[in-house]
């Protein structure tokens, strides 16, 4: 009897022949065995250190006493490996790119962070004019591919986000406080009483929207809040 993985192996060569996979960053020929990004280009990612993570923390989200916890596990550079994936999946529709990076994510939560009890991942929701113009919310697909390892569901249904926020790549902290200011409401506040909740998004640079919107869910009733993504940036 043919065993299952070896018919998943059967398939995925059949199909690379047909329609051959290349990595996200490098565009080199993925081997049947590789998902997504190269091993090459995956060992060039920098790796978030404890210290730097304690040193992110204490800046973005300490003093607003909303995130209980923060975790990723990379940093994101410019040009470089990391932003070609994420880019991938916002401008491309490289969707297993975001499920790869969420199991990758959730897999560095289970070894790092086995005390968090989570009981509902939330991605960090686009404005419905923003989601129309892209098509998908790309912080989902990292999301779902954390919910398969995790064991913990996800969804994009409970929190939305009502105003529309110019882009915050160039603007200062208190700009980008300002621009996300009560920007997301809570659709059903009975799915987050009392649950701590995962949010996430795909890179944090100052906290603000986060911290927005992890506001919003205390006030509808949630325990605890922990974020997570995939990078930090300054």
């Amino acid at each position: 009897m043919i065993a299952l993985g070896e018919i998943k192996t059967y398939a995925t060569k059949l199909f690379d022949l047909i329609l051959p996979r290349f990595c996200c960053s490098c565009k080199t020929k993925l081997l049947t065995n590789e998902d997504t990004i190269c091993p090459i280009c995956f060992s060039k990612i920098q790796l978030a250190s404890d210290e730097r993570l304690k040193i992110e923390f204490e800046r973005k989200f300490q003093n607003k006493n909303i995130i209980s916890e923060f975790f990723a596990p990379f940093v994101f550079e410019k040009d470089k490996e990391l932003q070609h994936a994420i880019h991938s999946i916002k401008y491309q529709n490289k969707f297993q790119v975001g499920i790869f990076l969420g199991k990758v994510l959730a897999a560095n939560i289970q070894s790092t962070r086995s005390d968090w009890k989570i009981d509902l991942i939330i991605p960090i929701p686009l404005h419905q004019l923003k989601k129309a113009e892209r098509g998908y919310n790309q912080s989902y697909y990292i999301a779902k591919g954390m919910s398969k390892v995790l064991n913990v569901p996800c969804s994009d249904q409970i929190v939305k986000r009502k105003k529309y926020t110019e882009s915050q790549t160039t603007m200062t902290l208190t700009e980008r406080q300002e621009n996300i200011s009560k920007a997301f409401r809570i659709k059903n506040k009975n799915a987050v009483k009392e649950k701590t909740v995962l949010l996430i998004d795909d890179v944090i640079t100052t906290g603000a929207t986060i911290s927005e919107c992890g506001s919003i869910l205390l006030e509808s009733g949630a325990k605890k809040i922990f974020a997570a993504s995939i990078a930090i940036a300054d």
